[in-house]
């Protein structure tokens, strides 16, 4: 592990997550994008891609208590508690041999929620890594999230934290692969120079449900006189 990269509200870490996760004690919040498995899955692009690095899922268990909330995408890929606050993302036009839809599980207690990001308008942001989510989709999942300082143990090329720079949160990125750490410090570096002024904000996530409006009494007092 090297020393860490501090740009503005942002420490990135070059390394292996699991030497440095028990240095950084408790965080606000884990959105996260592990390796699903998917060179090791199948499938003619799971095959072609350059997934070495993917071979198996990812140990997430580490993570599952450092955070008081935690979103995970993938989420259908490990072996995690249930929950009903599931995200969706849909890409409309994927290819035949990758999945219509992509699934994130949270430890929030929610209404599953769905976006709808053709993987088309995510191209020009495409960067160099072979699994980069969208930023509209990770905008979104961080609306989902109270907590200020959001920690991204398998940061990728840093679509995570452009996002958090860009909504106004902290923080901390690590990455094991040198290629994509730089990558991941050159997109949040000029995140965090051009600020929030153009970023179009997420829609809030909905914080009631039908069930939690039905469940309340109603105020006849507030009725009103015929």
């Amino acid at each position: 592990m090297t020393d860490p990269v501090t740009i503005g509200n942002a420490t990135l870490y070059l390394g292996d997550c699991r030497e440095i996760l028990p240095t950084l004690g408790k965080v606000d919040a884990v959105v996260t994008d592990p390796p699903y498995g998917i060179f090791a899955c199948g499938g003619k692009w799971g095959r072609k891609a350059d997934l070495a690095w993917d071979r198996m899922a990812a140990d997430v268990s580490p993570i599952l208590d450092i955070a008081d909330e935690i979103l995970i995408w993938g989420g259908n890929y490990y072996p995690l508690p249930p929950s009903r606050g599931w995200l969706v993302w849909y890409k409309r036009d994927a290819v035949p041999s990758a999945a219509d839809v992509e699934l994130a599980w949270t430890n929030i207690d929610m209404n599953a929620e769905l976006i709808d990001q053709t993987i088309a308008a995510t191209n020009p942001e495409r960067c160099g890594h072979p699994t980069q989510k969208p930023l509209r989709v990770m905008q979104w999942s961080l609306g989902f999230i109270q907590g200020n300082t959001i920690l991204d143990p398998f940061m990728g090329s840093g679509t995570t934290g452009v996002a958090a720079v860009q909504l106004g949160r902290k923080f901390i990125g690590i990455e094991i692969e040198p290629k994509y750490f730089n990558i991941a410090c050159r997109r949040i570096e000029e995140a965090t120079r051009q600020g929030d002024l153009f970023i179009e904000r997420p829609p809030e996530p909905k914080q009631q449900s039908w069930i939690d409006m039905w469940a309340k009494p109603f105020d006849f007092s507030q009725e009103p006189t015929p």
